[in-house]
């Protein structure tokens, strides 16, 4: 068979030359036509073959430029939605490959925002990582790699929210940095004046701390800084005790200068000592003042101190021991030898301490003064009612005097003295009454009997009163006797002319004591006791006129002044 092939391509030209070199191949080789039919249909066959395949091959790259638009134009729908854009772009008309040449350069706009947009989280997000790690303290920093940045949510204004995030975390860092410097120059400071070693103290806490030229590699997490501010509070702790422990020691010394009279130069070698006294913890700055070693000093000057001062203070115990005599001695009535046998005897046994002996008689004083000052009022009662009961003896002991009314001298001032003494022994009744109620009063109040002269002062004034009372009693009974053995002399001179003798009873003594039948062995405030006077007796013997009845002798005794 005889194909015609046509002229129009050069590649046709080209097979139909192949084809007529062909068969004169096949004529000279004698070729039989069916052989030759048979070649030219499979020779046809195999170009249907290779044109169908590059047909199909075309039509598979179509099919693939336009999934490539339509993937491009997915893909710049995702990116712009990621980077929240709004893209605007067409096809336009033409080829396929015309429309993929407009898409392309929308596509890689939006691919290098987008790599430029997440380098952007990309680096936020490992800057908060690394400053949440600092905080955290979690001891290693993340690889860049570890932030995950979500590519489906590249927006603005979430990189805003990050970047905002961000910037907190600095200043809170910067906040933290500050903090940690602040507390490592508080614990500086502290160290100084306790003299401690700061740089062990700090790299206790943590090693980074004390690389003052690398400020970014100080550790921050909140590990440190509860352990700076727990070292911080144990050092004021420790600052407080220990300046309290010197104020404590700057006022012994100030109390043992004062006891033992340390001369001012010798206490001016302690003025960095008791300086302190009056200061505050935050006033205390000084390098070195709160030291160890400052302490141990000082405790052994007190302790040195201390042993000067005991045997001062025996002095000193023992001079207010006489002080509190004295006092009992004139105000009441104490057994001083006990008490200062006692008193040596807890001395010498050294079980008591002797600023507390001290301070314990320095109590008793006080004690004593204030009741010595509330004795006061009662002891200046008992001082006038002595006085008033010496003029009384006094008197009784002048009316007993027969001479007391010559011109002898001296006559006159015991006269005047007589009638003061009258005067002051009628107010004696008044005296005891307001003396009994004030003793009475003080007893109530203390709840403690008044004693003076080592027994009950009320007692003595009860038994005082009685006494005089049993005095005025004799008197009286001396009087009335002494005016019947009158009335009978009168009698008895009536009648025979001249007046007897009036002889005593038998066994009658001239001792007031004796005629009375008072006894003499009672105890008074005021030794003696007034008697009758023996005087008037050996007047009845005198040749006198006759004597009235009712006389009385009224100056003898006062009492009429009384009456």
């Amino acid at each position: 068979m005889t194909t015609v092939f046509s002229a129009v391509s050069p590649s046709r030209t080209t097979c139909g030359s192949l084809l007529l070199e062909l068969q004169k191949i096949w004529d000279e080789i004698g070729e039989a036509d069916s052989e030759r039919d048979k070649m030219l249909q499979q020779l046809e066959q195999e170009c249907l073959d290779i044109y169908r395949r590059k047909v199909e091959m075309t039509r598979k790259y179509k099919a693939d430029l336009h999934q490539s638009l339509d993937s491009a134009e997915i893909e710049i729908s995702g990116l712009a939605s990621a980077l929240g854009d709004n893209v605007f772009f067409s096809r336009g008309k033409g080829t396929l490959k015309q429309q993929l040449s407009a898409v392309k350069p929308v596509l890689e706009d939006l691919r290098l925002k987008k790599q430029g947009r997440m380098k952007d989280f990309l680096e936020t997000q490992l800057q908060i990582a690394g400053i949440c790690t600092e905080i955290a303290g979690t001891g290693h920093s993340m690889k860049p790699a570890d932030p995950k940045v979500d590519e489906h949510d590249l927006k603005l204004k979430r990189l805003g929210e990050l970047k905002a995030q961000l910037k907190e975390l600095q200043n809170e860092k910067c906040l933290r940095v500050q903090k940690v410097n602040s507390n490592i120059s508080m614990i500086h400071d502290l160290s100084v004046v306790m003299s401690i070693d700061f740089f062990k103290t700090v790299n206790d806490v943590h090693p980074s701390l004390i690389d003052s030229a690398n400020v970014q590699s100080k550790s921050i997490s909140n590990d440190t800084l509860a352990r700076l501010t727990g070292v911080i509070h144990s050092l004021k702790q420790d600052k407080q005790q220990r300046l309290q422990k010197l104020q404590g020691l700057g006022h012994m010394l100030i109390e043992l200068w004062n006891l033992m009279d340390t001369p001012i130069e010798e206490q001016r070698r302690w003025d960095h000592i008791t300086t302190l006294i009056s200061s505050s913890v935050d006033e205390v700055s000084r390098q070195g003042c709160l030291a160890l070693e400052v302490i141990e000093q000082t405790e052994v000057e007190v302790e040195r101190l201390n042993v000067l001062k005991a045997g001062k203070l025996k002095e000193l115990v023992f001079k207010r021991q006489n002080e509190l005599e004295e006092i009992y001695r004139v105000h009441m009535d104490v057994d001083s030898d006990a008490a200062r046998q006692i008193l040596i005897s807890l001395i010498e046994s050294g079980n008591i301490d002797l600023s507390d002996l001290l301070i314990s008689l320095d109590d008793q004083i006080r004690k004593a003064k204030e009741q010595a000052l509330s004795r006061k009022e009662i002891l200046d009662k008992v001082e006038k009612w002595k006085c008033a009961s010496e003029e009384e003896k006094w008197l009784d002991e002048y009316e007993k005097d027969e001479n007391r009314y010559s011109a002898g001298r001296g006559a006159h001032k015991n006269l005047k003295r007589a009638e003061k003494a009258r005067t002051l022994i009628s107010k004696i009744p008044s005296i005891l009454e307001n003396l009994t109620a004030k003793v009475k009063a003080w007893e109530l109040e203390k709840g403690i009997p008044f004693l003076y002269d080592k027994a009950p002062l009320l007692k003595t004034l009860e038994e005082y009163a009685v006494l005089r009372q049993e005095r005025e009693e004799e008197k009286r009974r001396s009087r009335e006797q002494k005016r019947h053995q009158e009335q009978f002399a009168a009698e008895q001179e009536a009648l025979y002319g001249s007046r007897p003798t009036v002889k005593k009873p038998l066994g009658q003594s001239n001792s007031t004591n004796t005629l009375a039948g008072t006894p003499t062995g009672r105890r008074l405030a005021t030794p003696g006791r007034p008697g009758i006077s023996s005087g008037k007796e050996r007047r009845e013997s005198r040749v006198l006129n006759v004597t009235p009845i009712n006389y009385v002798a009224l100056p003898k005794d006062g009492s009429a002044s009384r009456g």
